[in-house]
C-alpha cells in the first residue's frame, strides 16, 4: 500500500472519530481510538514511538516519540487544541526530515470540524496523477 493510500484510510478514520467522539478530548484518547480503529480498517499502527536521529555523528535513541506511526510509512502527530500554530506544521515536518519518511499528517482535534484540523507534510513524496 501506497504513502498516500495510507494516508486516505488515516484522513477517513480521523474525520470518523471526530465524528463519534466529538472535539476536546485530550489526545491520548484520539491516539487510542485511532489505533484501534486503523487497525481495524486493516493498518497496523504504533503510538508513541521512540525515534532515534543522528547529530553530529552522535545517535540518540530516543529523541522525540511520535504520537502514531502507521504500516511503519506515515507519521501523526494529534493535537487537541483551538488553533494549530506555524510550531505545529513545523514539527510534522521535522519529523518527516529527520525520520526520511515521505509523509505526514497534524489531526488537530480541538476544530470544530474535522477538516479544519488536517494538515498534511510531505518531504519528497511523488504525487499521483489525478
Amino acid at each position: 500500500m501506497t504513502e498516500n493510500e495510507i494516508g486516505t484510510i488515516c484522513i477517513e478514520t480521523a474525520i470518523a472519530l471526530h465524528r463519534e467522539l466529538g472535539p476536546g478530548l485530550l489526545e491520548s484518547v484520539y491516539e487510542i481510538v485511532m489505533v484501534h480503529e486503523l487497525g481495524q480498517r486493516g493498518l497496523p499502527a504504533e503510538r508513541q514511538i521512540p525515534i532515534s536521529i543522528s547529530y553530529k555523528g552522535i545517535v540518540f535513541e530516543e529523541a522525540f516519540r511520535a504520537d502514531l506511526l502507521v504500516s511503519g510509512k506515515v507519521i501523526i502527530e494529534l493535537k487537541s487544541v483551538e488553533q494549530i500554530s506555524k510550531a505545529h506544521r513545523k514539527q510534522i515536518q521535522t519529523y518527516l526530515r529527520l525520520t526520511g519518511l515521505k509523509l505526514g499528517y497534524l489531526f488537530n482535534f480541538g476544530e470544530a470540524l474535522m477538516k479544519n484540523g488536517i494538515v498534511r507534510a510531505v518531504n519528497g513524496l511523488e504525487e499521483q496523477a489525478r
